[in-house]
Formats: C-alpha cells, structure tokens, sequence
C-alpha cells in the first residue's frame, strides 16, 4: 500500500540526489547545456574544492554561523517559552497568534520586509537608531555593503523566523510537566532559578535535542534570506557553503564543481546530525 508514495519520494527526492553525484564526477558546465557533452573526470571537482581557500572560508562562516543562529533562536525560544507559561490565558492566546503568523511567513516576503526596514534612507531601522543618537547619523546607513552588520541582519532574520516554532514546541512540552516536582522543590527551599535549571530543563532536554538538531539542519543549509538580503556580499564576505553552491553552479557554471560542494556539503550536515542524533538516544536511554 506505500508502494506508491515510495515510488513519488524515490522519483522525486532519489533520482536528483543520484544525478547531482554523479554530475560531480563530470566537467558539468554552461557548455553542456548548450551541446549535452560532458566529460567524466573523476575527483578532480573534488580536489579542486579542497584545494581552493574559498572553500575553507566559506565552511567556516557557515559553521560560525549557524551556531550563532541555532544558540540564539534556541535560548530565544525557550524564554519566550516560560514567558508563555507565566502569561494569563488571553494574553497566551495572542502571544499564540502572533508566533503563528510571524511563523507562516514566507521567507522571500519576509526577507524583502527586512530589505525596506534595513533600507538605507528611509529604512525604518536606521531612522530609529538615528533618532536614539548612540551610533552618530545612520540614516543612510547600508547594512548590506558591512560583513559584520550584513551578518547582524541576516541573523536577525533568521532568528526571528525561527523562534516561533521553537517557543511553540518547548511551550508544549513544558505544559506536560507536573507541577508537583516543582512543588516538592519549594517545599524542600529551592529557588525559582534552581527548579527551572534542575526540574524544568531536565525535562526538556529530548525536546530541547530534538529542537536543536532541527535548528542545526535548518540553519546550516539557510540560502533565501542571505542571497535576497546581500547576495553573499559585499565580495563574498557572506557566502556561506549554500551560497558559495549557487554561485559556482549557477552564476559562474561550473556546474559539477557546484555539485561537488553540494556532495560535500551534505556530507558534513550528515556527520554533524548523526551526531546529535547519537547524543539523542544515548540521552533517551537515560532518562
């Protein structure tokens, strides 16, 4: 009975995955759209990535990066979280509401939203840093042409369209938790700090893990928000690995050295969730 949504997925999800290797074994190029022909080179793409420094950069900021994404969506989450707990049942239903529609969000909308309020000008962002007068006159203040303000932005971007389902799902596993434990605690003279630390995140922790790893996926692999809000820019300051991809396959060609990135790139997002996943079940089996 599943032969048929097996044979969609093997379609659909098996036969690009197979292309996309064995093109990365080839001189895939714009040429070969054009003529069809193409030449079997071996590891050639593969040494020529792992020769080149961009690759090495690259990785590295995606690295950083998307720990600084899953870390801030992630404690953000959380709080927002115990906020939700604490709140009264109208003010939880709004709080609700508005996650929901932050959540639903495209992010190609979303991300051109960001683009107007970080708009040099008349941004809405820096007129407000502007009126505060910490950072002097911003109002013609480009935040895509800095490395670092390009990655603030984008980080906030992410992070904020990454919170809601985050706060959502551990709101909904810190609900199941009986109130007596934190009864028991008061009893005993804890603190309202330490049964959070020592009840509350305990259990949380699968979830917490399960969010995590998610996150990890997610953001290692985030390309719409960085190409529609710097291109990678300014130069290729914030190329991350997906963009880097793009732009060596579909802005240069070099389609099957594209590919090869592609093929690394998925490796090591296996290696880092197989990981997580392992620490996941060994923290299952103790608990």
């Amino acid at each position: 009975m599943v032969s048929p949504a097996g044979i969609v997925i093997l379609v659909v999800v098996g036969a690009p995955i197979v292309f996309l290797i064995y093109t990365s074994f080839t001189n895939y190029s714009q040429k070969t759209l054009f003529t069809g022909r193409y030449s079997m080179v071996g590891f050639d793409q593969y040494t020529r990535i792992f020769s080149d420094m961009d690759f090495y950069r690259a990785l590295g900021l995606t690295l950083w990066f998307t720990v600084a994404l899953v870390a801030g969506s992630v404690v953000i989450g959380v709080l927002i979280s115990e906020l939700m707990m604490r709140l009264s049942t109208i003010m939880r239903y709004v709080v609700t509401i508005v996650l929901i529609f932050a959540w639903g969000m495209p992010n190609v909308a979303s991300s051109q939203v960001w683009n107007w309020l970080f708009q040099p000008g008349y941004g809405v962002v820096n007129w407000l840093l502007a009126r505060l007068r910490i950072f002097g006159d911003t109002t013609n203040l480009s935040w895509s042409n800095n490395m670092l303000l390009g990655l603030a932005c984008i980080w906030l971007l992410v992070v904020w369209q990454a919170v809601p389902f985050i706060a959502l799902t551990a709101y909904a596993a810190q609900s199941q938790i009986d109130p007596a434990y934190a009864e028991a605690a008061r009893i005993d003279g804890a603190g309202e700090w330490r049964i959070y630390f020592s009840i509350t995140l305990s259990f949380l922790r699968p979830t917490l893990l399960l969010i995590t790893i998610l996150s990890v996926i997610w953001d290692f692999n985030v390309f719409n928000q960085i190409w529609l809000v710097t291109q990678g820019g300014p130069g290729s300051s914030t190329a991350t690995l997906g963009v880097w991809t793009y732009m060596t396959a579909f802005t240069n060609f070099k389609i099957g050295t594209g590919a090869a990135i592609s093929v690394v790139t998925t490796l090591l997002l296996i290696a880092l969730s197989g990981a997580y996943v392992r620490h996941l079940l060994r923290s299952g089996e103790d608990l």
